[in-house]
């Protein structure tokens, strides 16, 4: 894959959010530019753009068609601890925590979480 393009409806808390936990994954940033930026890790690279005003009314629902989830690898049951103490004093959304570091499966730990957006 050469690259995901994400549009989100606030390009400041985006970039924000974007900004800390990316390059704790081993991303650097890539490009920046009025109505977005992205960040690239080898070949690949995140796209974030700001949605035009007049599509924000339409929201997101990861349940909706469309992209869900993005999954990002670490390489410890610590890294995976240490990114869910940082995104809950960041007072992000982590969902399902009753599953926690558990995905479905015993060999799949993870944290999972909401993105932060202007209306959250």
């Amino acid at each position: 894959m050469d690259h995901l393009e994400i549009y989100v409806s606030s390009l400041k808390t985006s970039y924000t959010f974007y900004s800390w936990l990316l390059p704790q994954l081993g991303f650097e940033a890539y490009q920046n530019w009025a109505a977005g930026f992205s960040f690239r890790k080898k070949d690949f690279y995140l796209v974030f753009v700001q949605t035009q005003a007049k599509y924000l009314a339409n929201g997101y629902n990861r349940c909706n068609v469309g992209l869900n989830h993005l999954a990002f690898s670490v390489s410890s049951r610590a890294k995976v601890d240490f990114f869910k103490k940082q995104l809950e004093q960041q007072q992000v959304t982590l969902l399902y925590p009753e599953r926690y570091p558990y995905a479905g499966a015993r060999t799949i730990m993870l944290a999972f979480l909401k993105t932060p957006t202007a209306s959250n």
